[in-house]
């Protein structure tokens, strides 16, 4: 896809100072998620939560970013581990965030997975709407109280929540989230329909939050079609996957330049809460489906229940 219209955004010059202020950014030990640890890192925010499957993963990341900053004072960058697709293991970071942290000021939601075989997380939800929505929605709902102290206690507080979700919440059912298919390894969607009715989710709940939560600044965004590891675990035919990979090395945005429309979210003024935009910085992008205007979009549920079910 390409964004004629996109805003222009520089992250080097665009990204104001981040002093004093506390970032989390999940998925962050690769592609897009390590590529913001690194933009925010050279604006001097106080601490950086660097969130990956495993704590060696995360340590790892953290250790390559540091080595890439050219700025003196590098900030700390901390390693995180969650596992998205496992209730506990979120529930355990989120603790830790809230047990070392005084305030979190901008909550990156990055991690994800793309049209992945047919299976269960570990809690029995269907594997990428439990990893890209459930996992993420519970994250935030347990961090709501450091998320709500910033907004209250820090003199000019921007409490920001970007969640990334895709173009690909149109290949969701037209119907919406089938709800009856959560709690299922949803084989009949498909990958791909398994895949959109997760991003769809996500860009349903930033609408809820934000209607619930105006303190915050909340958006969802498509990054771009941009060359990551993300279709790694694609299922499929093989020659179509191979095939696929081909030409989006040729033709896709390379990450330094997909990263710009989740770092515009998280930093620039005239973000409109709830909305979810296509690079750089195109709200209003959404078919009915993610405007709520579908039968399955009602109960995607704030705080991470209602469909989450946590």
């Amino acid at each position: 896809m390409f964004f004629g219209n996109s805003l222009p955004f520089n992250p080097e010059q665009d990204i104001p100072s981040l002093a004093g202020k506390v970032i989390l950014v999940t998925g962050a030990n690769i592609g897009l998620g390590k590529q913001c640890v690194l933009e925010y890192a050279r604006h001097q925010p106080s601490l950086i939560w660097l969130a990956a499957r495993t704590l060696d993963k995360a340590q790892t990341a953290a250790d390559e970013i540091r080595q890439q900053l050219e700025v003196k004072n590098t900030p700390t960058i901390k390693p995180l581990a969650m596992d998205l697709s496992s209730l506990s293991s979120v529930t355990t970071a989120a603790r830790t965030v809230v047990a070392e942290s005084s305030r979190l000021d901008i909550l990156m939601l990055n991690a994800g997975i793309m049209a992945a075989p047919p299976g269960l997380t570990s809690d029995g939800y269907e594997l990428q709407f439990g990893t890209n929505y459930i996992g993420h929605a519970l994250f935030t709902k347990l961090l709501l109280p450091i998320l709500e102290k910033t907004a209250a206690t820090i003199p000019d507080a921007d409490v920001r929540i970007v969640s990334l979700s895709s173009h690909g919440h149109v290949y969701a059912p037209k119907e919406g989230v089938l709800f009856d298919t959560l709690r299922t390894d949803a084989e009949s969607l498909g990958a791909y329909g398994r895949y959109g009715q997760s991003k769809l989710a996500i860009i349903l709940w930033t609408r809820q939050m934000a209607r619930k939560y105006p303190q915050f600044t909340l958006a969802s965004i498509h990054p771009g079609v941009v060359r990551t590891n993300l279709m790694n675990n694609a299922t499929g035919s093989p020659w179509v996957i191979r095939l696929l990979g081909m030409v989006a090395n040729k033709v896709v945005t390379p990450v330094d330049q997909g990263v710009k429309n989740q770092l515009w979210a998280s930093v620039a003024r005239d973000v409109k809460s709830g909305e979810y935009y296509e690079p750089v910085g195109i709200g209003g992008a959404t078919d009915a489906e993610g405007r709520g205007r579908c039968a399955g979009c009602e109960g995607v549920g704030m705080d991470g229940e209602g469909a989450a079910g946590v």
